[in-house]
């Protein structure tokens, strides 16, 4: 089951054709597949992790370069999402907590899809590209701007309407709350499998039609609540999850804010009898079931003979703990909410099979696309292109990489996290030193021995901040925050162009 909310592929294809437009030749310029998961850390195989099965992206991986050091600007949903698809910071989109739509605070701007519709692109999206409340919004737009594409569709599977069979520690929430279900059934009957079948479907359409395409696809796992057919828990044994512990006494060696942000979710509370373990056991199913659905679209990729001329890029919206630091979702400025996967594969990409080191940020995606397309970026933009990192993955477009969240700012060089809570740093720092401890369980900002390197991190970042705060170049700002809701499940119209 899914919703159209514009017109379908085979429609717009047809007027396109009847209206005389070109839609470009596959063969003449390269095609772009963005696959996203929501709430994905690096808990993955092709960064490391141990247990973590994702055969899939392995694959994407040694075909393409994987950032060690890629990052999100906010670790919220709606946020991030905003950020990435219109290339800019938080405090440039005024989008700092969820259910906005962009337009609301940056009512003229060019979205990363909307630069490829300009050049008769084909722009689909297929599940959540912008923020979505789940579960209650799948099946709907959500927080979708409907000028960034030309067709878009909903799907909505049985994961939606098994909410009476979902366990949660807060009965009866889901979607902001530690929630799971071992589901009965099929992938296919799930809304992630749903949205793999149809975009295997829009990818075949437009090996048929010839046309150049943007296709989004947005999967909902490992989002909360973790729902993944039963399988997918069976390869994940309870026993064999280890649950991270924090020694006494760690809550008192870091600022304020940063206690704030580990202890804001009370629910960690009711982790009690195994159930902290049966949590990260289905987090790690939803993941693996993710991977599979990924795995449909890769396959039909390679079978329509796409892949050799489409880039694909795939990442999340923002990292996840599951226990680190006492914590367990996403909203911190430790390494496991800023930290994203980030692969890229595809035409213009030499350095294949290569993990590169440069820090990157999800800000970096619009223009990097932009420059692998052969498109001109638009002026407002304030990334960075990634295709250096691309052509030789020892290349350092970035010295750092920034993520905000609440009265906090961090940045993150290869060996260095660096964090300032409140204005100018007068609720507390951070430093943490990757090269000795890389869970950022030592905070050494107050040593004397490392004084000059937070003088220096510390000037880094608050010129960082600087620049992220600027006004995008000729884009209007609205500071008028609009706390509409979204309709639920009820279909749209179709939308002309």
């Amino acid at each position: 089951m899914f919703r159209y909310d514009c017109r379908s592929l085979v429609l717009f294809c047809v007027v396109l054709a009847a209206a005389g437009l070109p839609s470009g030749s596959a063969v003449d310029r390269p095609n772009v597949l963005f696959l996203i998961c929501d709430d994905l850390n690096c808990d993955i195989g092709c960064y490391g992790h141990p247990l973590v099965k994702t055969p899939n992206i392995d694959r994407l991986a040694a075909r393409g370069v994987r950032f060690e050091h890629a990052y999100c600007q906010y670790p919220l949903c709606g946020p991030s999402r905003a950020s990435f698809m219109t290339g800019l910071y938080p405090d440039q989109t005024l989008i700092h907590r969820n259910s906005v739509y962009i337009r609301e605070h940056v009512p003229d701007v060019n979205t990363m899809s909307q630069m490829f519709r300009d050049v008769r692109y084909t722009a689909a999206r297929i599940g959540k590209i912008y923020h979505y409340n789940v579960p209650k919004h799948i099946g709907t737009s959500g927080h979708d701007d409907p000028y960034s594409w030309d067709y878009t569709i909903n799907p909505e599977g049985r994961d939606v309407h098994d909410e009476d069979k979902i366990f949660s520690l807060v009965p009866g929430s889901f979607g902001a709350t530690l929630s799971w279900l071992a589901a009965d059934g099929t992938d296919e009957e799930q809304t992630d499998g749903i949205a793999a079948n149809e975009a295997s479907n829009a990818l075949q359409k437009h090996a048929e039609s010839g046309d150049s395409f943007f296709l989004a696809v947005g999967l909902y796992r490992p989002h909360t609540p973790y729902v993944a057919p039963k399988k997918y828990f069976s390869m994940y044994p309870v026993e064999a999850i280890k649950v991270p512990t924090v020694p006494a006494g760690y809550l008192d060696t870091i600022p304020a804010g940063a206690r704030t942000s580990v202890t804001r979710k009370k629910q960690r509370e009711k982790l009690v009898d195994g159930l902290a373990a049966q949590a990260i056991q289905a987090y790690y199913a939803s993941i693996t079931f993710a991977d599979a659905q990924l795995g449909k679209i890769l396959q039909t990729l390679d079978e329509t003979g796409l892949a050799k001329n489409t880039i694909v890029v795939f990442t999340s919206d923002h990292g996840y703990h599951m226990g680190e630091h006492g914590h367990y979702q996403k909203t911190t400025l430790f390494e496991n909410a800023a930290r994203v996967p980030l692969i890229i594969a595809g035409p213009g990409v030499e350095a294949v099979g290569q993990s590169a080191d440069t820090p990157a940020e999800m800000v970096d995606f619009y223009p990097t696309l932009a420059e692998l397309a052969g498109l001109e970026k638009p002026e407002f933009l304030p990334g960075v292109s990634l295709l250096p990192a691309l052509k030789d993955a020892s290349a350092m477009p970035r010295e750092s990489a920034l993520t905000q969240y609440s009265s906090g700012y961090s940045i993150r060089t290869v060996r260095y996290r660096y964090t300032e809570w409140g204005d100018d740093g007068k609720g507390g720092n951070e430093l943490y030193d990757h090269q000795s401890d890389p869970a950022e369980m030592h905070n050494l900002a107050g040593a004397v021995e490392q004084a000059s390197v937070v003088e220096q991190l510390s000037k880094m970042l608050r010129a960082r901040i600087t620049e992220a705060k600027q006004p995008p170049a000729g884009l209007k700002q609205n500071f008028f925050d609009n706390k509409r809701r979204v309709p639920q499940r009820s279909p749209r119209p179709s939308a002309a162009r």
